[in-house]
């Protein structure tokens, strides 16, 4: 079969730090590589003043297909919900804030898309969706209960990764300069251990790319952020390699931490053809 990976997240940017590189690793090898993003992010801010926003959803809307042609995947699918926020801004009272919508119609929108891009692999966020965002816990949710019932459908996915921060990587980013979002959180409830870890990638070959995605979400990381102001120091072992947790498999895994999201799957990449067994 042709390699196919979806990965299902919730806001612009979210693609990008964790595993911008294995996108586009994987696309750069000949995978099909899909990403669903559940919001257009319109409860975010800008933190760049230089640019004139009118409306943040159809900004951050481009910066995402800006940031997916820099890493060389196919434009993302947007299911059209809005962005729940956090903290005390959550819109409790929106019913298209992915907090509101029923679970089960995430999932069915999720599942039409396994059906048409039929993928070997899915990765999502892990059950504390990286800082707990409601969003991010949504998507979770919603991807892993559609990896399970897919089996249903004619099409079982082989395997779900979570994307994860180990210890040492989240105390890193909350270090120095520190990444805004992770601030007060507890590396003991919102890492994992390295024995955790079921697959480390290597991206060094994609830094490059990964860097221009990330960058591309102007209105994230401009200079009144805490993204686009990370030191080389924290964002630097990023650019080196992207770590996951297995959220569910489908037949054998022949070792554990694999180094290849597809190592033992029969798979065929589109420019390569090579078929792994």
């Amino acid at each position: 079969m042709q390699a196919s990976l979806l990965a299902v997240f919730a806001h612009p940017d979210d693609e990008v730090l964790r595993c911008g590189g294995t996108l586009a690793r994987y696309a750069s090898q000949g995978a099909d590589v899909t990403l669903i993003c559940l919001t257009r992010g319109e409860a975010g801010k800008n933190t760049d003043p230089s640019l004139q926003v009118t409306d943040l959803a159809a900004q951050r809307e481009q910066e995402l297909r800006n940031s997916c042609a820099h890493l060389g995947v196919a434009p993302p699918i947007f299911l059209g919900y809005r962005d729940s926020c956090r903290g005390d801004r959550l819109r409790r009272d929106d019913p298209l804030a992915t907090i509101n919508v029923d679970p089960l119609e995430i999932e069915a929108r999720i599942l039409e898309v396994i059906d048409l891009v039929r993928p070997q692999v899915m990765l999502t966020f892990d059950p504390h969706g990286i800082y707990g965002h409601p969003d991010h816990l949504v998507a979770h949710r919603a991807a892993t209960a559609a990896f399970s019932s897919a089996g249903n459908r004619g099409h079982e996915v082989q395997r779900l990764f979570y994307v994860v921060q180990t210890g040492e990587e989240m105390r890193r980013l909350q270090g120095g300069q520190a990444l805004g979002v992770l601030s007060g959180l507890a590396p003991q409830t919102y890492a994992v251990s390295d024995a955790t870890i079921a697959a480390r990638i290597d991206v060094h070959a994609h830094a490059g790319q990964k860097r221009a995605a990330l960058h591309a979400h102007r209105t994230q990381t401009g200079p009144l952020s805490t993204l686009g102001n990370l030191s080389d120091e924290q964002i630097g072992p990023l650019l080196e390699q992207e770590t996951f947790s297995l959220g569910g498999l489908r037949g054998p895994m022949a070792r554990y931490p694999v180094e290849d999201l597809f190592e033992g799957v029969n798979i065929t990449y589109r420019q390569e053809q090579l078929c792994r067994s």
